[in-house]
């Protein structure tokens, strides 16, 4: 559905996308991450003919952004980071303008009006001035307005900036309900929501992607040790220094708090050692309280990804 190869923009000397190649297939919900800087709205921009490219090739839908953005601009739905609303009218009114400037009248734009307005819970502020309204409803009639014509591809740059825990739970499921019938680009800082919500991510820094995988995947190509956390009641040095002797851990810390201690244990690739730390805590008679695994996740593994790739690492 979106296909992007080797696609750049430079400004002067610098450049935001550098050779960037990926696609996005029909039907996907696929995250687009990157640090501020990264060239992700940059890209966005591109892909929604809001911004000509340098060089490389990009098509939506079979079409070619630059020499066909009219037709790509049917094909798509932008919301962007900082949603552009005219505040002085009511929201019936602003997705009535929006509808006929996309080519809707009549009785087709009245039903999309209302099956938007429905799908996005904009029911009881329809008629309030857009102005007036919350940022979590502000979001709503944006991406209302970018569903009026019905797109195949959604592209969202950061659609639950600024919103609460349970404005950004609606828009997540609206979201994932949505990918039913479209296909999603969709950026975001909140990486547990990308988490949540997409099927594929893609991470993007200084221009280029350097990462593509589906989250879990993502999380398991981290480079680092498994970490065991265990709390254990007893004098700190000596428990240090009996999990110290244990095989497959390579590495123990530990923090006091009172008479608990709180220990991580770097672990070898491979067999796991809770046992074998249980056995040792048993037979000296101490306490323990818990253990159990470090879950890492994709806030993790972009850290890891994008720290490397600013340090000059290899992060395979």
């Amino acid at each position: 559905m979106i296909k992007v190869e080797h696609l750049t923009k430079r400004y002067g000397r610098v450049a935001a996308v550098d050779d960037l190649s990926f696609h996005v297939a029909d039907g996907e919900i696929v995250g687009f991450l990157g640090p501020n800087g990264a060239g992700k709205t940059t890209t966005m921009r591109i892909l929604s003919t809001f911004m000509p490219a340098t060089g490389g090739s990009v098509t939506v839908a079979g079409f070619d952004v630059f020499r066909d953005s009219l037709d790509v601009r049917r094909m798509i739905g932008y919301l962007p980071e900082n949603v552009p609303l005219y505040t002085d009218m009511r929201v019936t009114e602003y997705l009535t303008y929006r509808g006929r400037l996309k080519g809707l009248q009549g009785k087709r734009l009245r039903m999309r009006i209302e099956e938007v307005i429905a799908v996005c819970s904009l029911t009881e502020v329809r008629t309030s001035i857009v102005g007036q309204l919350s940022r979590g409803y502000t979001q709503r009639v944006g991406l209302a307005d970018s569903l009026l014509h019905e797109p195949k591809v959604l592209i969202l740059d950061e659609p639950t900036i600024g919103l609460d825990p349970n404005q950004i739970r609606h828009i997540r499921n609206l979201i994932k309900s949505l990918g039913k019938r479209h296909t999603i680009l969709l950026s975001s800082h909140i990486l547990p929501e990308i988490e949540m919500t997409c099927e594929r991510v893609l991470i993007i820094n200084k221009g280029k992607i350097i990462a593509s995988d589906t989250p879990k995947k993502l999380v398991e190509l981290m480079k680092g040790n498994p970490q065991l956390i265990a709390e254990i009641k007893g004098n700190c040095d000596d428990i240090l220094a009996k999990l110290r002797t244990i095989p497959g851990l390579v590495g123990v810390t530990g923090i006091q708090n009172g008479e608990w201690n709180r220990f991580t244990c770097d672990c070898e690739k491979g067999p796991d050692v809770r046992t074998a730390i249980f056995a040792t805590v048993s037979a000296n008679g101490w306490m323990l309280r818990e253990l159990r695994e470090e879950k890492r996740n994709l806030e993790d593994a972009f850290v890891s990804m994008t720290t490397c790739e600013e340090e000059g690492h290899d992060c395979g």
